[in-house]
C-alpha cells in the first residue's frame, strides 16, 4: 500500500463517478470507455487497500471511505478548476462564449447586448446561435441560456433566472383582431393557432392551465421555430403562443397584445454553466440576467 498520493487518473476517474454517481456518466464526461473508469477505480482501491464503492441491488453505492474521499477528491478537483480558469483568464484574454437559441437571442437579448456590453465591459461576450436541440456540454462554450424544467443535472452548474410564463398574443393587424381581443378565453379553441413544430405541447399547457379541453384545440399554421411564429403573429396572420419575455418589448410597444394573459410553466429560464469548466464571469452574467429580467419583465402590461 503507497504513502503517497494514488495516481491521478485514478482519482479523476473516481471523483467523476462519485459526483455523477454514475460510472457510465463518469465515462461520458471523460470520454473514455465504462471498463477504463472501472479499472481506474479498482486500482485507487487497491492502491488505497479498501473498498469505495459497495453492491447495492443491480447497482453500487458509496462507502463510508468513498465518502469521504468523495468530499476530499471533489473539492481539491474544484478548486484545481476554478484557479486553471483565472489562471487561462489572465494569460489569454479569452472571450466567454455563450450559447442561445436564435429565437431568443433575436427578441429579447440582441435588444439589450448594448446595454451589457456597457454594463460588462470585461465579459467580451461572444454568442452562439442555435435553433436546434442546445448541448450545454457543447465544446467551446463557457455557458449555454435555454429554457428547461428541472431537476438539473449534476454535472451542471445552473443559475435559474426567472419562470417562464406562456401566453397568446395577436397584433392589431389580425383581421378579427377588435372581436378578439374582447373574446373569452375558451373562444379560442375554435380558432386556428399558429403553433411551432419544435414545441407542440405549447397550446395544450395553456389550455390546460387555464381550465380549458385542450383537445378542443384547433391547431393552424406551424412554423419551425419561435422567431418565424412570431413573425407571422405580428404579420396579423393569426393567434400564436410564445413566453412573456420573448414579447415583452412588443407588448410594451403595442405591437402585440395578450388580452388572455400569461400562466406560469415548470420551464425556467436558466444559465447552464458546464461543472468541469465554471468561470467566475458566468456567475456576474447571471446577476445581470436575472437582474434585467425582473425589472423588465414585470412591467409589463397584457392588456
Amino acid at each position: 500500500m503507497s504513502q503517497g498520493l494514488p495516481p491521478l487518473n485514478a482519482l479523476r476517474a473516481f471523483e467523476a463517478a462519485a459526483r455523477l454517481q454514475s460510472v457510465s456518466q463518469a465515462a461520458a464526461e471523460l470520454s473514455v470507455t465504462h471498463g477504463a473508469v472501472s479499472r481506474q477505480i479498482r486500482l485507487l482501491e487497491d492502491d488505497l487497500g479498501l473498498a469505495l464503492f459497495s453492491k447495492e441491488g443491480r447497482g453500487v453505492k458509496l462507502t463510508d471511505a468513498g465518502l469521504r474521499l468523495r468530499d476530499s477528491a471533489g473539492e481539491a478537483f474544484e478548486r484545481l478548476r476554478s484557479t486553471c480558469a483565472e489562471l487561462r483568464q489572465q494569460t489569454v484574454d479569452a472571450p466567454f462564449v455563450l450559447g442561445c437559441p436564435g429565437s431568443l437571442l433575436a427578441r429579447w437579448f440582441i435588444p439589450r447586448l448594448d446595454r451589457l456590453n456597457r454594463e460588462l465591459p470585461d465579459l467580451h461576450l461572444q454568442l452562439s446561435a442555435s435553433e436546434g436541440e442546445l448541448d450545454p456540454r457543447k465544446p467551446g462554450l463557457n455557458a449555454t441560456l435555454l429554457y428547461a424544467e428541472p431537476p438539473w443535472p449534476a454535472d451542471m452548474q445552473v443559475h435559474e433566472l426567472t419562470v417562464e410564463r406562456i401566453g397568446p398574443v395577436l397584433s392589431p393587424h389580425h383581421p378579427r383582431y377588435a372581436a378578439l381581443r374582447q373574446a373569452r378565453p375558451d373562444e379560442l379553441l375554435g380558432e386556428p393557432l399558429l403553433h411551432t413544430i419544435s414545441r407542440p405541447q405549447a397550446w395544450p399547457a395553456w389550455a390546460n392551465g387555464s381550465g380549458l379541453d385542450s383537445a378542443r384545440l384547433q391547431m393552424g399554421q406551424g412554423f419551425e421555430h419561435l422567431y418565424f411564429l412570431l413573425e407571422a403573429a405580428l404579420a396579423g396572420l393569426g393567434v400564436a403562443i410564445a413566453p412573456q419575455q420573448l414579447v415583452a418589448d412588443d407588448l410594451r410597444q403595442g405591437r402585440l397584445l395578450a388580452p388572455w394573459g400569461f400562466i406560469e410553466t415548470r420551464a425556467r429560464l436558466a444559465l447552464w454553466v458546464p461543472a468541469r469548466r465554471l468561470d467566475r464571469r458566468a456567475e456576474r452574467l447571471a446577476e445581470w440576467l436575472r437582474n434585467e429580467l425582473s425589472g423588465k419583465v414585470n412591467h409589463v402590461a397584457t392588456m
